[in-house]
């Protein structure tokens, strides 16, 4: 026996399968990941951007890609000198200025703040018409609205004065407010007793029609009117006779 066919048994063991057999010839090639910035496929991808506002920033001052029919007109420009620029127009009676002092500023000053008055008293309130309540309330709305922005004014430059007197100021506009909420809760409710009342009597028509009067007096009888005052007259010269006899019995021995 030859060497070969000894050897033949043992090269067939070390040797891998047929299958393997181009795995083990090829070089190894290391594997590294990688991926595209898109996933769908080159030939499938546009090569130009049809988002005409993508890049456009105004934190990074990056403009538009393609012109456009206002990018070749000239851009105005500030004006730094304090001199040549123009002067805006503004009303004087700007309602606005409502939220302001006399002298148009916003804080005002701790002196102007403690010269008021005292609040309206319910007494004064019960004999002014709805108008004049009207008009004393928007007054009181605007003189709270005044020191709301006098405070904000105040706390944003840290003044540390003049607190206390607009509170003052305040807490007597909110009391005279107070009182005119107390005046007309009480026409109110005599409002509704009235029409209550209303409601009983036949000579008051609530819900009247077009051309209806809403008050028809009924026929006044005056002989109905003078029976009915001697009856009563009868009556109580009856009782006073009865009290008289009581008196004379219980005065008696």
């Amino acid at each position: 026996m030859s060497i070969r066919k000894l050897a033949l048994p043992l090269l067939r063991h070390d040797l891998p399968p047929t299958s393997l057999t181009l795995s083990v010839l090829c070089p190894r090639v290391p594997i590294v990941a990688k991926s595209d910035f898109s996933t769908s496929a080159i030939r499938c991808r546009r090569t130009r951007d049809n988002n005409r506002n993508r890049g456009v920033s105004a934190i990074r001052r990056t403009g538009l890609k393609y012109p456009v029919s206002m990018s070749y007109e000239p851009l105005p420009q500030p004006v730094l000198d304090p001199e040549r620029r123009s002067k805006v127009k503004v009303d004087e009676n700007h309602g606005l200025y409502e939220f302001f002092d006399q002298d148009k500023q916003p804080l005002s000053k701790p002196e102007d703040d403690s010269k008021h008055g005292r609040s309206w008293s319910v007494e004064e309130l019960r004999q002014k018409s709805w108008e004049d309540l009207h008009a004393l309330w928007w007054v009181c709305v605007k003189e709270r609205n005044r020191i709301a922005t006098a405070n904000n004014e105040r706390e944003r430059l840290k003044a540390g004065h003049g607190r206390f007197e607009a509170d003052e100021r305040d807490r007597a506009v909110r009391r005279t407010q107070r009182a005119i909420k107390h005046a007309l809760t009480e026409r109110y409710y005599a409002w509704e007793d009235a029409r209550q009342v209303a409601r009983k009597d036949r000579e008051v028509n609530l819900n009247p029609k077009p051309g209806e009067p809403a008050y028809t007096p009924e026929v006044f009888d005056e002989e109905f009117f003078e029976e009915e005052q001697a009856d009563k007259q009868k009556v109580s010269v009856g009782q006073g006779r009865g009290e008289q006899a009581k008196e004379a019995v219980a005065g008696a021995p």
